[in-house]
């Protein structure tokens, strides 16, 4: 029996540890892969054209209508972009007659080279113009485009129309069934995975805060680096959910608790990890150390190991990773709820740790944290038990239960919509005759090239338009294509003298390609060209027209492509680097006005608003303006102190940005707090920092204006903040209070790279 024991021992003991490794393997999935949308990308297009060569096969199909399946399916899949089923399927259902369009009057058109090019340029045009109708027309001009290109890739002829047009039912018959029956894309369950991957994001930014708390000096700026990362793809995943919400949830009202404890949780975790930078160093931190790129590490050094504060410390921070990975259900005995009990006490003043007065407010900020957490719990996976609550943590729930009952009662006052553009000035239209013109001289230069594969410039060209807006976006994405395809052609060349003439092996390469394509997609540009290319060389090979030159070709006709994208959008109604991030830049600031209004004029008693909408939009105008300063910030650029000022304001911006959306976060838990209040005196402590924020937009859209920015004396001295022994009202005044002056100095700071007057102070 002893040993039969031990037997039963040994084997419970190896399968809980096997379980352990797979839930820490699903964890990093989660992370590496929000929602895993990505997987679910690759696996969709690779199913849908799985099942095509399936079908086509039992068809007894030749091989290049083998090949022309494939290509359908896969254009049929990743054009769809709705988030809904219905609109998918109509969109999918319209796809199909513009597909045999376009295919019938490629072959009909393949004897008349000036007209077939002048057809494929309006074309061109068409498909990039019906961006502006939104995704659907996006979806219908893509697949126009693609489908065109596939009947030039394959030689379509007249004689051979009808045998593709049952291979592009068979497609798209297929990606229909993938995408609704085998691979279904379902909002309510994509937000769940979002939820999962913002937990595990969340875990994986704790872990990393604790590194920061034991790293020696010279080890700091590489785990602050670390920090930066974790935090940056936090709110990446934040975003990510706020997106998704209006079809993932079941009410408005479930959509905006959500919305608020994702808010919530990703505040207090920022802001612990700058407590925790000024528990060890010897000065309070700078929030923009948390966002620009090698600034200045904080002196200091590690907190002493041996110390009973600093061991508490870890303990809890490891206490509160578990907290936020363990979901409800898996939560079967008492230990996680005596360890949240004790987190949630250090919003007692009483319960505090003896320490020093930093770390002491490193054990406040993970009280913070822990009730974030305890909100994150209850939204996401409902109500908890409650018997074990201490009176902190029943006093938690009682503010939580609150602030829910508080959703849904506020009304956001009508806004002023911008004022769209028209004409030429519109981006939708703008990029249509760019793109044309770009193709145009892609068709001349490509058939200089090869009468045959000229098309590849065009494709090119087509590409490096795609989600771009400005000349140097379309250098950089050009560039990356061009490495990625002179990388896959060598990978190409050794994979058709691999494959041979063995048909089916080249396929089943051709759908991993597909899948690491689709997969690597929204990571980088560059991989996503080099599964391309090296895809290409076994279609090639399965065609029997493939040779090394040809795939040589396929560079020569990739950098055709891109020089003439490059072109069309240097000379025909440019857009420059400079004024694209200015105007983005301009628009940043105005959801920056529009934040920090609305939240202090909430915390000085006025009106209520959609704080939090606002606050969201501040997100994506800045993350917008990200991605237009990837030019500028491009290693290889050799405007090296251009680089450094991009970078500094995008830094000073999600500076301001992180404490605008703590004020907006304090101001929507008003009228229902216990513990929060309004102050009229916040109202002109907060009119400075609106209006310097005006002033900076107004200087970017105006440049005759005279307009300075006023300084004065700190706001935090225009009133009386409490001490460290004051109730919770006092702390939460002296955290509004910190916010505000460390926005009034961000916005301050942006004066001199914006090249913006600074006014003396007034007497």
């Amino acid at each position: 029996m002893t040993g039969r024991g031990r037997e039963c021992g040994g084997v419970r003991v190896a399968v809980r540890a096997v379980r352990a490794v797979r839930v820490r393997a699903g964890e990093r999935l989660a992370a590496s892969d929000p929602g895993l949308l990505r997987l679910t990308a690759g696996l969709r297009t690779m199913s849908s054209i799985a099942l095509t060569l399936a079908v086509l096969a039992l068809l007894r199909e030749d091989v290049p209508h083998l090949v022309a399946g494939s290509i359908a399916a896969m254009v049929a899949t990743f054009a769809i972009r709705e988030n809904e089923r219905v609109p998918q399927a109509v969109t999918l259902a319209l796809g199909l007659p513009v597909a045999l369009a376009a295919v019938s009057l490629s072959a009909l058109l393949n004897s008349h080279r000036v007209a077939g090019d002048l057809f494929f340029v309006a074309l061109i045009f068409s498909a990039v113009y019906g961006r502006r109708f939104g995704d659907r027309g996006t979806a219908l001009g893509l697949i126009g485009f693609q489908v065109y290109f596939l009947s030039l890739f394959v030689g379509t002829t007249v004689q051979g129309l009808p045998g593709l047009y049952l291979t592009l039912v068979v497609a798209f018959g297929c990606a229909a069934v993938v995408r609704f029956a085998l691979v279904p894309e379902l909002p309510a369950k994509i937000l769940d995975r979002l939820r999962a991957a913002f937990r595990a994001r969340l875990a994986q930014l704790i872990s990393a805060q604790l590194a920061l708390l034991d790293a020696e000096p010279e080890d700091l700026p590489k785990v602050l680096d670390e920090v930066r990362r974790r935090t940056a793809a936090l709110h990446e995943t934040a975003m990510m959910i706020q997106a998704r919400l209006d079809e993932g949830t079941s009410d408005e009202s479930m959509a905006r608790l959500v919305q608020r404890r994702i808010a919530d949780a990703e505040i207090t975790a920022e802001r612990l990890g700058l407590l925790l930078l000024t528990a060890r160093s010897a000065e309070r931190a700078d929030t923009i150390t948390l966002h620009l790129p090698g600034a200045p590490v904080p002196s200091g050094r590690p907190l002493p190991v041996r110390d009973e504060a600093t061991a508490t410390l870890h303990r809890d921070l490891a206490a509160l990773r578990l907290l936020v990975l363990r979901p409800v259900a898996q939560d079967t005995g008492t230990a996680l709820s005596h360890m949240r009990n004790r987190l949630l006490g250090y919003r007692e003043e009483d319960n505090l740790p003896p320490a020093p007065a930093a770390v002491q407010d490193v054990f406040r900020g993970i009280g913070e944290a822990a009730r974030a957490v305890l909100g994150l719990r209850t939204a996401l996976d409902g109500p908890q038990d409650e018997s074990d609550d201490t009176p902190a943590t029943a006093r938690s729930r009682e503010e939580l239960d609150a602030e829910d009952a508080s959703i849904g009662g506020s009304e956001e006052a009508a806004r002023a919509e911008e004022e769209e553009p028209t004409g030429l000035q519109r981006p939708t239209t703008r990029a249509a005759v760019q793109v044309a013109v770009g193709s145009a001289l892609a068709i001349v230069g490509g058939e200089f090239l090869s009468t045959q594969r000229w098309y590849w410039a065009v494709l090119t060209c087509w590409i490096v338009f795609i989600n771009t807006a400005s000349t140097g976006e379309i250098l950089v994405k050009g560039s990356r294509r061009l490495v990625g395809t002179v990388l896959g052609v060598v990978a190409g060349i050794g994979l058709a003298g691999l494959v041979g003439h063995h048909t089916w092996t080249a396929f089943a390469l051709v759908l991993l390609c597909i899948f690491a394509m689709f997969y690597t997609a929204p990571l980088t540009h560059t991989l996503m060209s080099f599964f391309v290319t090296a895809m290409l060389g076994l279609l090639y090979t399965l065609l029997h027209t493939y040779s090394a030159s040809v795939l040589l070709l396929r560079i020569e006709e990739t950098a055709l492509g891109v020089v003439c994208g490059i072109v069309a959008a240097a000379v025909v109604l440019p857009i420059h680097t400079h004024r694209r991030t200015n105007e983005l830049l301009a628009t940043t600031l105005t959801r920056l006005a529009d934040v920090t209004e609305g939240a202090v004029g909430q915390l000085s008693g006025g009106h209520a608003v959609d704080l939090l909408d606002r606050a969201r939009e501040l997100d994506q105008a800045l993350a917008d303006l990200r991605a237009s300063t990837q030019p500028l910030v491009h290693p290889i650029t050799p405007l090296r102190a251009r680089r450094d000022t991009a970078r500094y304001i995008v830094a000073m911006l999600e500076t301001c940005a992180y404490h605008a959306r703590s004020l907006a976060a304090t101001a929507e838990l008003l009228p229902h707090h216990p513990s929060i209040s309004a102050d009229p005196r916040l109202r002109g402590a907060g009119r400075r920092i609106v209006h310097n924020i005006e002033t900076l937009a107004t200087h970017l859209t105006d440049e005759e204006t005279t307009a300075a920015v006023e300084t004065g004396p700190s706001i935090a001295s225009m009133l009386h903040p409490g001490t460290l022994r004051a109730p919770r009202y006092g702390r939460v005044t002296d955290r509004v209070l910190r916010h505000l002056q460390r926005l009034d100095e961000a916005v301050a700071g942006l004066a001199r790279p914006l090249h913006v007057p600074v006014e003396a102070p007034r007497a």
